[in-house]
C-alpha cells in the first residue's frame, strides 16, 4: 500500500563546493531516529541505489596510485653542455672553454654540473655545482625539465651553458612530452688543449759559435765594471755604488752593491743574481704585465754583450739605469786587444759639496725671551737655552730687592710703589705690587720672573740688566714702563759690600749714600740721647717742614751729602743754615736750640 519512495537530498553546496550530508528521513519521508541507522546503512542509502528496478549497482575499481618520486625514481635528463671562462692571468689564452655534463633529476626537479676531471689540470674539477632546485628568476620560480633543449643558452648563477646535445633517454623522453628538440650542436674544444696536443716545431738553429768552445775559451774571466746607480727619482732614493760582472764564459751579467759601515741598508752583496739580461724585446701584447713573463729565446731580440759596455756608458739592467764610471786593468787589456779602445779616464762621480746656504734668524716675535725664542729657528724639535749651572749653584736663594715707583703721567700712579726683586742666580727679574686697602687698585705680582733687556739692545743682541744697574735715583725700563728705584734692602747693601770687586764703584757708593743717613740714626740713638726725645724731636721738624711749601727732597739730601764729604753725617751751623737758605727752608731759633741741644747732650 505504500506509493512514496523517493529519497532524501544528500548533496548540498555550500560556499561553491559540493558535500554529502545525511538523509534527514527515510524512503518515502519515513521518520529517521538518531539510532535507527548504522553507519554502514547511511552510507548505504548516500551510495546505493534503487534495487528493485535496476538491480546491485557495480562500483568501479580503484585505479593504483603511484607518487612522482617512485615514478621518475632514476630517470634522469643528461645534457652535455661547456662554457666559456675568462683568463686574466696568462698571455697565451684570453680565455678558456671548460666542458661539462648537466644532470636533471626528475623525480624531484634538482640539477647538478659535473665536469670530467683532467689529471694536471691546475684546476677544481668534478662537481662545480651540487644538486639542488636551480632558481630561474627573481620572482621565485625554478628550472623545469620544459625549459631545456639543445641549442640554448643556460644562466644559472652567472654563468652561461651552452646545452649542445643529449642522450637517447632525454631525447625521448622530451618528445614524449611533446617538446621539439632542436637537433644537436658540435662540442666547442678548448683552443689551448689543442695548441698543446699538436707537436712542437724545432728551429733549425743556424751554425753559429760554438757555446761549449767559448766556455773552456773564457773560463773564470770576469770583465768588472764599477757603475753608480742613480734611484734619487723614487722616495729616499741615493747614489747606490755597484760592481757589474760580465761573465765572458756564459754572457751573464751580475750586479752587487757596495756596502759601507753605517750606510743604513741591509747588507745584501748581490743586487741581480747571475742572469743574462735583455736588451730589446720582440714586440710582446702591451696589456700584459711583463713582470710575469718568462723571458725566453723567443721574446728577446738581442742580449747584453760586452760591445754594451764601457766607461762613460749608460745601461739599463731590468728597469734600473747604471752609469759605468771605471773598470779594473783585465778589462782595459780585454777591450783594448778586442775592439781597439785606448781612451780608459775614469769619470768623476764624486758629488760636489752643497754650498750651505746662510741661516737667516727671523726677527723676534716678542713672545718669550730671545734666546728661548731663537731655539725654534735652530732645531725642529726646540730645546731649552743653556743654563750658567755654577752660577745657579753659587748664587742660590741670593735676591736683591728694591723699591721703585712708576713713572707715570697718570696722577693715581704716582703714588704706587713696587717691590723689584733682582735674582742673582739667573738674572731674572719680578716686580710686585703690594696690596694697599681702599686705593682702588689691585695689588699683586706685576712682573713675572723674566729676563729684561736694557733700551737700545737688539734681538738678535739682547744685552740685559744686571746687579750693576740699580742704583738710587736710577731708572729701569721694563716693557715700556719705567720705574724710580728709590729703596733697598740692607741685604743690597751688605751683598755689595762682600763682593765690591764685582760691581762698579759707583754703584756701591749709591747704595751705601742711601743707608748712610740711617747709620747716623742708630749711631746717635746709642751715644746715650734718649731715644723717645730724639722721636720727638724728628716728629717736630718733620711737622714744621710740612707746613712749608713743598719742595726737592732729593736735591736737599744731595746737597748735605755734598757738604758732608768725609761722610761723618753731622755738618756745622753754618753749613746747615746756608743750605736751608738756598733751599727757602724757614729756620725757627727754639727749634736750632733744641737741635743744639741734643747734640750737646750727645757729645757731653
Amino acid at each position: 500500500q505504500k506509493t512514496s519512495f523517493h529519497r532524501s537530498q544528500t548533496l548540498d553546496f555550500k560556499n561553491g563546493y559540493a558535500f554529502f550530508r545525511l538523509p534527514r528521513e527515510g524512503i518515502g519521508g519515513e521518520a529517521l531516529f538518531a539510532n535507527q541507522l548504522s553507519q554502514d546503512d547511511l552510507d548505504d542509502l548516500c551510495t546505493r541505489g534503487t534495487t528493485l528496478t535496476y538491480g546491485q549497482v557495480k562500483r568501479p575499481e580503484i585505479s593504483p596510485f603511484t607518487p612522482a618520486f617512485v615514478t621518475y625514481d632514476k630517470k634522469v635528463l643528461k645534457f652535455d653542455a661547456y662554457f666559456m671562462e675568462e683568463v686574466a692571468s696568462s698571455p697565451e689564452e684570453n680565455y678558456r672553454i671548460r666542458q661539462v655534463g648537466l644532470y636533471y633529476y626528475l623525480e624531484d626537479d634538482s640539477m647538478c654540473i659535473i665536469e670530467p676531471k683532467v689529471k694536471n689540470s691546475g684546476l677544481l674539477q668534478g662537481k662545480l655545482m651540487k644538486r639542488h632546485r636551480v632558481p630561474k628568476n627573481e620572482h621565485g620560480d625554478y628550472y623545469h625539465w620544459r625549459d631545456l633543449n639543445l641549442g640554448i643558452n643556460l644562466t644559472i648563477y652567472g654563468r652561461t651553458y651552452r646545452l649542445v646535445n643529449c642522450d637517447c633517454f632525454t631525447k625521448v623522453f622530451l618528445e614524449s612530452q611533446g617538446i621539439e628538440v632542436n637537433p644537436p650542436e658540435e662540442l666547442v674544444s678548448d683552443p689551448y688543449t689543442e695548441q698543446r696536443r699538436t707537436p712542437v716545431q724545432k728551429h733549425i738553429v743556424p751554425a753559429g759559435p760554438d757555446p761549449f768552445r767559448q766556455f773552456l775559451t773564457y773560463d773564470t774571466k770576469v770583465l768588472r765594471f764599477y757603475a753608480i746607480w742613480d734611484d734619487t727619482n723614487c722616495a729616499f732614493g741615493d747614489h747606490h755604488p755597484c760592481i757589474i760582472h760580465y761573465f765572458l764564459a756564459d754572457d751573464t751579467v751580475e750586479v752587487r752593491e757596495i756596502h759601507k759601515r753605517n750606510d743604513g741598508r741591509d747588507p745584501f752583496p748581490v743586487l741581480m743574481r747571475r742572469q743574462r739580461l735583455p736588451k730589446i724585446f720582440v714586440d710582446k701584447n702591451k696589456n700584459f704585465p711583463s713582470c710575469v713573463l718568462e723571458i725566453t729565446d723567443h721574446e728577446v731580440q738581442e742580449w747584453y754583450s760586452p760591445k754594451d759596455f764601457g766607461i762613460g756608458k749608460t745601461v739599463t739592467l731590468l728597469g734600473r739605469t747604471f752609469l759605468i764610471y771605471d773598470c779594473d786593468k783585465f778589462t782595459q787589456d780585454f777591450y783594448r786587444e778586442k775592439y781597439g779602445i785606448t781612451d780608459f779616464q775614469p769619470v768623476d762621480v764624486n758629488e760636489k759639496p752643497l754650498e750651505k746656504a746662510p741661516q737667516v734668524i727671523p726677527p723676534y716675535n716678542g713672545f718669550g725671551i730671545p734666546e728661548d725664542s731663537l731655539q725654534n729657528c735652530l732645531s725642529l724639535f726646540p730645546k731649552p737655552p743653556r743654563k750658567d749651572i755654577i752660577k745657579m749653584l753659587e748664587n742660590n736663594l741670593k735676591v736683591l730687592r728694591y723699591q721703585v715707583a712708576l713713572e707715570s703721567p697718570v696722577p693715581e700712579d704716582k703714588k704706587r710703589r713696587f717691590i723689584l726683586s733682582y735674582f742673582l742666580s739667573d738674572d731674572t727679574i719680578s716686580i710686585y705690587e703690594p696690596p694697599i686697602k681702599n686705593s682702588g687698585i689691585l695689588g699683586g705680582k706685576y712682573l713675572k720672573r723674566t729676563k729684561v733687556t736694557k733700551p737700545g739692545s737688539t734681538p738678535e743682541n739682547p744685552t740685559y740688566y744686571e746687579a750693576s744697574d740699580f742704583t738710587i735715583g736710577s731708572t729701569i725700563e721694563v716693557f715700556g714702563h719705567r720705574f724710580v728705584i728709590t729703596d733697598a734692602d740692607e741685604y743690597v747693601l751688605n751683598y755689595l759690600e762682600r763682593n765690591a770687586e764685582s760691581f762698579p764703584a759707583a754703584t756701591v757708593q749709591s747704595i751705601r749714600d742711601h743707608f748712610l743717613p740711617r747709620k747716623v740714626v742708630v749711631e746717635t740713638t746709642s751715644s746715650g740721647i734718649p731715644k723717645k726725645d730724639l722721636d720727638d724731636l724728628i716728629v717736630e721738624v718733620q711737622k714744621e717742614l710740612k707746613l712749608q711749601e713743598p719742595f726737592n727732597t732729593r736735591q736737599f739730601h744731595e746737597a748735605f751729602h755734598h757738604f758732608d764729604q768725609e761722610g761723618s753725617g753731622f755738618l756745622d751751623k753754618a753749613r746747615f743754615l746756608n743750605i736751608c737758605d738756598r733751599f727757602h727752608v724757614p729756620t725757627s731759633t727754639i727749634l736750632l736750640k733744641k737741635v743744639r741741644w741734643k747734640r750737646c747732650c750727645a757729645c757731653g
